[in-house]
């Protein structure tokens, strides 16, 4: 939905969940996670060290996540990223260091932002805060379709069990924890089409833009 209200708007898209797993990734191929948990100290220090950009891929109309200069898109979609993201997004330094970058790539407007946290911490006076849910299956079933689509190993059950520990995780955190803001308006998408999604999203920006 954002990715494609970006587009629609000739906006800049920022996929905050991708920051997270880009760390994660750093994470797990530098040996920073194993048996015994995340070694949080050699992190820290390796924080520097990791720089994530977007750059727009013109054949898919949408932007493409870069860690350190290397095209990581398909790679931080992996369970195995995925079952890791939630911890490393509950340390303190890391949320620092990326929602930091998330303020400063949004001063200038202009920006449509997804992550758990944005209309909360990053953006508490955004114009338009949009609640997105839907059920964990659904969730499920549509991140299965999309590894699947992209060529890559999945199993629905491994999926749906990451994705509810990933919601309770999140919701839980003592930092930044995932809740609907306030001034947010919900939407359950569970049983939408992507054209309808999409046509309820503009109908709402276009609403705030006109007051």
């Amino acid at each position: 939905m954002a990715k494609d209200l970006a587009k629609e708007l000739g906006y800049i898209y920022v996929d905050t969940g991708a920051m997270y797993r880009s760390v994660t990734l750093f994470a797990l191929r530098n040996g920073l996670i194993n048996e015994e948990g995340i070694n949080t100290e050699k992190l820290a220090e390796k924080m520097n060290d990791i720089h994530i950009t977007f750059v727009f891929n013109p054949e898919t109309g949408r932007p493409d996540t870069y860690l350190n200069g290397e095209l990581v898109e398909k790679e931080i979609r992996s369970i195995e990223v995925s079952n890791q993201v939630s911890p490393i997004a509950a340390i303190p330094f890391v949320r620092e260091a990326m929602v930091e970058q998330q303020k400063k790539m949004g001063e200038n407007k202009g920006v449509v932002m997804d992550g758990r946290d944005i209309g909360t911490v990053v953006f508490p006076n955004a114009e338009l805060k949009i609640f997105v849910t839907a059920s964990a299956e659904v969730r499920a079933q549509r991140r299965y379709d999309e590894l699947k689509a992209k060529g890559m190993e999945a199993d629905f059950d491994d999926i749906l069990k990451n994705v509810q520990e990933r919601d309770y995780l999140d919701s839980h955190r003592e930092i930044s924890p995932l809740r609907k803001a306030d001034d947010a308006i919900e939407l359950d998408n569970s049983f939408m089409t992507i054209d309808e999604q999409n046509e309820w999203l503009l109908s709402r920006y276009k609403e705030v833009m006109n007051k």
